[in-house]
């Protein structure tokens, strides 16, 4: 689990309250229903309308991805690969046909088949290069979600914020004065303060978050390309690392140089 996607969310609430409790506030004073209703419910509806009905049915796959962080364990990765590459160099690119099977990946899986199976490189990397574009853009549709939602929650909240002016001003010929103005301008203004928590304290870190998990699985499918690659040009295993390694940040690549007995 992903503890720092769970206390942030936390501290968003916290925050807001340190804050209206050390302004001398109280939690009544930023409770309306109505412009709740308004925000939230206007903010659903429009990306609603802007989505797929089957990408939102997402988003709680997209939640348990962004609380559960995928460990792809790349210098593990780059150490399995190395194995197939001094398996293949001595034996035979057909003596991993049986590995394919022990492989769980599908991506990896489908890759070392291609390779098994005697396709071209440059189709094999046109063919996995492909994918790796479908799953961006699967990933994409979910992303613009959130994205639309950091953008529609604060233009509810001025809608909001609209209307509770105009009515504000329709009765200023009324009873009331002064406290009838700041009354209905702080009943205004809760709807622009509601879009902008939604939108800056949900809706953007979201799609941020997204985005860095995107980039984490297209960095490991980008490393078991190149490497199967590798060993389809039957390159020697240590060009093959050397070419792996290049992926990791150098504080992740000491597991790899300590299996191949390196420093």
């Amino acid at each position: 689990m992903d503890i720092t996607v769970v206390i942030g969310l936390a501290m968003v609430f916290v925050l807001n309250l340190m804050g209206i409790f050390a302004s001398g506030g109280s939690i009544a004073h930023f409770l309306d229903p109505t412009s709740f209703i308004i925000t939230l419910g206007g903010g659903f509806v429009s990306v609603l309308i802007s989505n797929d009905f089957e990408t939102i049915m997402k988003v709680p796959q997209a939640f348990g991805v962004i609380v559960n962080k995928p460990n792809y364990a790349e210098d593990e990765m780059i150490i399995t690969l190395i194995s197939f590459s001094e398996k293949a160099r001595r034996e035979g690119l057909l003596v991993l046909e049986d590995d394919i099977q022990d492989v769980s990946d599908p991506f990896l899986k489908k890759c070392m088949q291609l390779v098994v199976d005697g396709t071209d490189p440059e189709l094999v990397k046109n063919i996995m290069n492909t994918e790796i574009e479908q799953i961006e853009a699967r990933h994409d549709t979910v992303k613009k979600i959130f994205d639309d939602a950091s953008a529609l929650f604060p233009a509810w909240g001025m809608i909001g914020t609209l209307i509770g002016l105009v009515i504000m001003l329709r009765s200023l010929g009324g009873s009331g004065g002064m406290e009838a103005i700041g009354g209905g301008m702080a009943v205004a203004l809760i709807t622009t303060y509601y879009g902008a928590v939604l939108a800056n304290g949900f809706a953007m870190p979201i799609a941020a978050k997204l985005a860095t998990r995107h980039a984490s699985e297209s960095l490991i499918k980008a490393l078991m390309l190149e490497g199967v690659l590798s060993i389809q040009a039957g390159d020697n295993p240590r060009i093959v690392k050397d070419k792996l390694v290049s992926f990791l940040p150098p504080n992740k690549r000491q597991k790899v140089n300590e299996h191949l007995g390196e420093r």
